[in-house]
């Protein structure tokens, strides 16, 4: 494992929701876990907080909710030491000065600037940071989704970001991919022979990744109904999973050779035309119904949502990647809000025996990647049932990580904050994957955009519109959860 450096970890945004609920839990995690050293600081820009007292008092209050049974005061309040907060606001190049005073107390340092903000602010920040001399030597940028909202969008945010940044600095953060069983699903592919040589469409017959959420858009609306299942799940977190399952070996486990071969699968991928979205791509929105027992209104009911809204909540698409390993084996993706299950997984379907002397069974061998609500690798198999009569049942062997491995599983963003400050860009987005994955998007977005009809609509607590099954349906298939 890299070394890790003295760093400053600057976290703008750092009076708001993701700072507070994901990241300092993360670095407090790491703290906990000896992994920080010592000389590791933790600075928080924000503008509704007055002093590091009054923040260090939001944030420990909100803490001891966010870490549960992880939290004591002992750990904490050596936490807490290493973090400083700035009253500063990202609108105003003029206050950067400070920050600049504050980093340049460790000119050495390994600098990190998080910007967990709006997208429209990662320009004007980069620009204020290098105008005070921060963008240069071993310092790093983290930019969080969304990245645009089509191909020019996201252009333009890179090409500004990169005019005070070069690429091996921007670190574009896809939070999935630092989920323990997609790593575990590399290793699962690379580090073993068993499953490699039937990772094929001679013996794989489809693929299915779903997504899935029980919340609707709570307090998002405003950003939502901008923004959509497709742009917001699809484009970015489901497209980055696909290209884990779908890649050929990488030469070695080095940042950009694992890039190259995800960034070829984007490239493979069967391009989509205005026909090919009104019969492949199935969007909804949902409408009043229950979810977990409890009535929830309708997209179109929720605070904030225009009366006439057009956005989709659900998406279902089947994708195609033409290259010999993969020609003819469809890609099923989803994600949705307001649906049965909160349900992260990737599913492997393989074909049935070439002539089974049993009979046909109608389930085939599978291989399911959970990703949440629990981390789990479960390889679906079939084996007789105990008795006189030659019957067969689903069984499955089944890796769970929490009753193999005896020491706590880090979360996502811990893993990738680290990596950042060890500079291991392995597991995050480089722009030409970017450019590829809204370039394969955009006929969706173009062809939903010039046409009248609405989304599909399906009752929240289902598991969304009809036409999601039908979609399998028409090539004998279905859902992993309908079979």
């Amino acid at each position: 494992m890299t070394q890790i450096d003295a760093f400053d970890m600057v976290l703008f945004g750092g009076t708001g929701d993701l700072v507070m609920r994901k990241l300092l839990p993360a670095l407090y995690h790491q703290h906990q876990d000896g992994n920080l050293p010592a000389e590791g600081r933790i600075v928080c820009l924000g503008r509704s907080v007055p002093d590091t007292a009054a923040y260090l008092d939001k944030a420990h209050a909100l803490a001891k909710g966010y870490l549960g049974k992880h939290y004591n005061d002992a750990d904490w309040a050596s936490f807490a030491a290493r973090i400083q907060y700035l009253k500063l606001d990202a609108n105003k190049p003029d206050e950067f000065g400070l920050l600049a005073d504050t980093l340049n107390e460790f000119p050495k340092r390994t600098r990190v600037f998080y910007l967990s903000t709006a997208p429209d602010l990662f320009a004007p920040i980069s620009k204020s940071l290098a105008g005070v001399g921060l963008t240069k030597g071993n310092a790093r940028v983290v930019l969080e989704k969304p990245l645009g909202h089509d191909l020019a969008s996201s252009n333009k945010i890179n090409d500004e970001v990169g005019e005070y940044f070069e690429e091996h600095q921007i670190y574009r953060i896809d939070h999935y991919l630092g989920k323990e069983p997609v790593l575990n699903l590399i290793a699962l592919r690379f580090a073993n022979t068993l499953l490699e040589p039937l990772w094929r469409r001679e013996w794989v017959r489809d693929v299915q990744i779903t997504v899935t959420e029980q919340v609707g858009v709570e307090t998002r609306a405003d950003f939502y109904d901008k923004t959509g299942a497709l742009r917001d799940m699809i484009q970015n977190h489901l497209l980055q999973l696909l290209t884990i399952v779908a890649m050929e070996p990488p030469a070695s486990i080095d940042a950009d050779a694992v890039r190259d071969e995800k960034l070829k699968v984007l490239r493979a991928l069967k391009p989509l035309t205005a026909e090919d979205v009104h019969t492949k791509v199935v969007r909804g929105q949902y409408r009043a119904g229950a979810v977990g027992g409890q009535p929830v209104p309708g997209y179109l009911d929720e605070p904030g949502v225009p009366a006439d809204s057009k956005t989709e909540t659900f998406v279902a698409l089947k994708a195609e990647i033409q290259t010999w390993r993969w020609a003819g084996v469809p890609f099923f993706l989803r994600s949705g809000k307001r649906l049965q299950e909160r349900l992260a997984e990737i599913v492997i379907n393989f074909r049935e025996a070439p002539h089974s002397i049993f009979g046909k069974t109608g389930t085939p061998n599978r291989l399911v990647i959970q990703l949440q609500p629990d981390e789990s690798v479960r390889l679906y198999l079939l084996a007789k049932e105990p008795g006189n009569q030659a019957r067969l049942r689903p069984v499955h062997l089944d890796l769970d990580f929490k009753e193999t491995f005896t020491t706590r599983s880090p979360e996502a963003y811990e893993r990738l904050l680290m990596d950042v400050i060890r500079g291991d860009l392995s597991l995050f987005v480089r722009r030409d994957e970017q450019r590829a994955a809204w370039k394969w998007v955009e006929p969706i977005i173009d062809t939903w955009e010039a046409s009248p009809d609405a989304p599909k609509a399906y009752t929240a607590g289902t598991w969304g519109p009809a036409a999601s099954s039908a979609l399998l349906s028409r090539d004998g298939l279905c859902w992993h959860e309908e079979s």
